[in-house]
């Protein structure tokens, strides 16, 4: 594995932003999934208000993760978690999650983090981190963090459920409530089941939208 450096991000790593939403762009279309959009002048000011982790091998963009707060501190998100393709397979994005949980801890020690995703292998990392799943209700009901999947292509289906489901699958770590040994529940077999149902769900929504205009 080639030498990779994760660090806070600052303002000397502006000029990688387009590069890493793209590289967030172009990782959504491979994997076929809903995303929501994000512009280099947000990452940007994440970058500036220290809420942004990169990973850097020799001065190259290797990753990416940055940190969102919600309701007023009570909530806080990691969002954007992504590898540049040249840096894939090596246990890079579990490292990048890792840096970017421990140090929310410790800038946000009061708030809940949550997340919500469709890949297995970040509810993976976030159960070995003591995340749980649980249902939308028990996320933040900030609307400008709905607002955000606006540009998801399943946000149809988000607001047709009254944002109480949708394919991506709501995980919360409660620092007040973590025990001291975590509770493995991760299952990937039930998992695939979940979202392949979920998928489903989505289909026939579409369907029925398509229907009714």
């Amino acid at each position: 594995m080639k030498t990779v450096k994760i660090i806070i991000a600052n303002k000397n790593h502006l000029h990688f932003s387009t590069e890493i939403c793209d590289v967030i762009s172009d990782s959504a279309k491979v994997r076929g999934t809903g995303i929501a959009k994000r512009t280099p002048e947000y990452i940007e000011s994440k970058m500036q208000n220290g809420n942004a982790i990169i990973a850097l091998s020799d001065g190259k963009f290797a990753g990416f993760c940055y940190i969102e707060v919600w309701g007023h501190g009570k909530y806080v998100a990691h969002s954007g978690l992504i590898v540049h393709p040249d840096f894939r397979n090596q246990g890079l994005a579990k490292k990048i999650k890792e840096f970017t949980f421990n140090y929310s801890l410790k800038k946000y020690p009061k708030s809940k983090v949550f997340g919500i995703t469709t890949g297995l292998a970040v509810m993976k990392i976030n159960s070995d981190l003591g995340y749980k799943p649980v249902t939308f209700s028990e996320l933040t009901d900030d609307p400008k963090f709905w607002s955000g999947c606006k540009t998801c292509t399943n946000f149809d289906i988000l607001t047709s459920k009254d944002h109480k489901m949708c394919l991506c699958t709501g995980m919360l770590y409660d620092p007040a409530k973590t025990a001291i040994k975590k509770e493995k529940w991760f299952n990937k077999k039930v998992l695939k089941r979940l979202k392949k149902i979920k998928q489903t769900m989505l289909a026939n929504n579409k369907q029925l939208l398509l229907w009714k205009k």
